[in-house]
């Protein structure tokens, strides 16, 4: 990921509207929920997001299926992950064995965190 692409992507979840999506389809997985589903989860006028579905698909951060007459949407779980590695790439000065603590004090889930490897950056010089 470029710097380009991560604050394309960091303006797109900028929006409460788009952040509560990709957070609701984040949280649902793989299964994804259909456009009328998510305006009812989030107590909002479907009308209103077409808007935001459209941002976010065009951002790559959601995917979309057509199901009959319905859409499907899909958060990009690895294009999420993708933006957490490239914001934590340089944590720590490049020695992430330095990040230990800070991720032991994290309420995040390890699973969810980026290895504990030496930079890419690093690594690509």
């Amino acid at each position: 990921m470029n710097k380009a692409v991560g604050v394309s992507l960091l303006e797109c979840l900028a929006s409460g509207v788009r952040l509560d999506v990709f957070r609701l389809l984040v949280r649902i997985g793989p299964e994804g929920m259909v456009a009328g589903e998510i305006a009812e989860a989030l107590g909002l006028p479907p009308s209103n997001l077409s808007f935001h579905f459209k941002a976010l698909t065009q951002a790559g951060l959601l995917r979309v299926a057509q199901e009959g007459r319905y859409q499907r949407y899909r958060a990009n779980i690895p294009l999420m992950l993708e933006l957490v590695a490239y914001l934590t790439d340089e944590c720590c000065a490049g020695q992430p064995e330095a990040c230990a603590a800070l991720r032991a004090a994290s309420p995040c889930d390890e699973a969810v965190l980026p290895p504990l490897t030496t930079s890419r950056r690093s690594a690509r010089s």
